[in-house]
């Protein structure tokens, strides 16, 4: 990216799944949308009808292609997918709710709950993994998409991350602010430069309902 190129970046997070709406953590399962989150998904598509997009980009999960798929709708691109893009690998974790990780597993949930950047979830990935997993894949971006504009799809714990990036929040303190499915999320960023131009719009899902968000992890 050459001084003073800019790139915007639409953040995307995707539409509601099953496992979404029964507080389940899901990671790196590949739920499908469910009927909520494919309302959602052409939602976001109507919203950013006249929004041109250079390029756009996913997470490989499934939950997050398939609200990609609204976007592709008469612009004739190829969406290009990116497993750095992924959620949070939570292993042993995965498909369960918070109160069954308390009641089944409390050492992990008490390790979860104190949020140690460094903790690696059993078979899973740490906070810090997943932080620096997500800033090696956005900086590749916007220096591929250099001065262009891109969608892209990803997963809350991904727009955690640059958020925290980019109002300088350390991993270990809960998460204080909004991540609603199907949230659109503006990021620009110049060369080292990440500033948000607007976070968490959900104006466009009008009375489509909008599924709580698991926080304590």
């Amino acid at each position: 990216m050459e001084k003073g190129e800019i790139t915007r970046l639409c953040l995307i997070r995707h539409g509601e799944t099953d496992w979404n709406a029964q507080l389940r953590i899901q990671g790196h399962r590949d739920m499908p949308l469910n009927a909520n989150g494919l309302a959602q998904a052409e939602a976001v598509g109507q919203a950013l009808s006249g929004q041109h997009f250079d390029t756009i980009v996913s997470s490989d999960l499934l939950r997050a292609r398939q609200t990609a798929q609204p976007l592709l709708a008469a612009r004739g691109l190829v969406l290009q997918l990116e497993p750095g893009l992924r959620e949070r690998n939570f292993g042993c974790c995965e498909g369960m709710t918070i109160s069954e990780i308390e009641a089944e597993s409390p050492q992990i949930a008490a390790a979860m709950a104190a949020r140690h950047p460094d903790y690696v979830l059993p078979e899973g990935e740490s906070l810090q993994q997943l932080f620096d997993r997500v800033m090696l894949s956005v900086a590749a971006l916007a220096q591929r998409c250099a001065g262009q504009c891109v969608a892209v799809v990803a997963h809350g714990g991904v727009l955690e991350m640059i958020y925290r990036r980019v109002h300088g929040l350390a991993l270990q303190p809960p998460r204080s602010f909004a991540l609603p499915n199907a949230s659109i999320n503006w990021l620009v960023v110049s060369g080292e430069q990440w500033t948000f131009e607007s976070w968490a719009e959900t104006a466009h899902l009008g009375d489509i309902p909008i599924a709580p968000v698991v926080t304590r992890i």
